[in-house]
């Protein structure tokens, strides 16, 4: 089986709240994986009947307090499984990690240097003292794929909010 170690997502353009498809970084074309990542903004929607329903659709105007959907589609186009595959995507500094994420994400709040569950984590201050992490603190979100088939694919994803 092939390991893959790290696939690191950027979104530099994030930060002039531009929203592209994210840009793929560090992917080899000797990988048999290949990831396509995206971002959503989330937009309530009322019915004639007056239900509400959240759709995800492309973002064009932006502002503080709206919430993005960041999205990776992973597949294996290879002929064989590939195991231990780790995807990490930085978290671009316009957008905070949404409260309702994933408790059970593994994320990084020192720039990716360090990863665990955000319940777990301390976040060090400037002045040395520390205090647990927050979602506002968070830098990087991580996957570890134990194993891909070939053939095999499946979409990773993170709810964010604009700062």
């Amino acid at each position: 089986m092939k390991t893959i170690n790290t696939l690191m997502l950027a979104c530099a353009a994030m930060a002039t709240l531009a929203l592209p498809t994210l840009p793929l970084a560090a992917q080899t074309a000797a990988s048999p994986i290949a990831l396509t990542g995206d971002v959503k903004a989330e937009k309530v929607v009322t019915d004639a009947d007056g239900k509400q329903r959240t759709e995800l659709v492309e973002p064009t105007t932006i502002v503080p307090g709206d919430r993005l959907m960041f999205g990776t589609d992973y597949a294996n186009r290879g002929a064989e499984p590939v195991s231990n595959f780790v995807v990490t995507n930085p978290l671009p500094a316009a957008v905070r990690l949404a409260p309702d994420a994933d408790a059970a994400l593994e994320v990084s709040v020192d720039g990716g240097k360090t990863f665990g569950v955000l319940g777990a984590l301390t976040f060090t201050n400037s002045d040395g003292t520390t205090r647990p992490a927050a979602h506002a603190d968070v830098t990087h979100v991580r996957w570890v794929l134990a194993s891909i088939a070939p053939g095999a694919s499946g979409r990773l994803t993170y709810p964010a909010i604009i700062r």
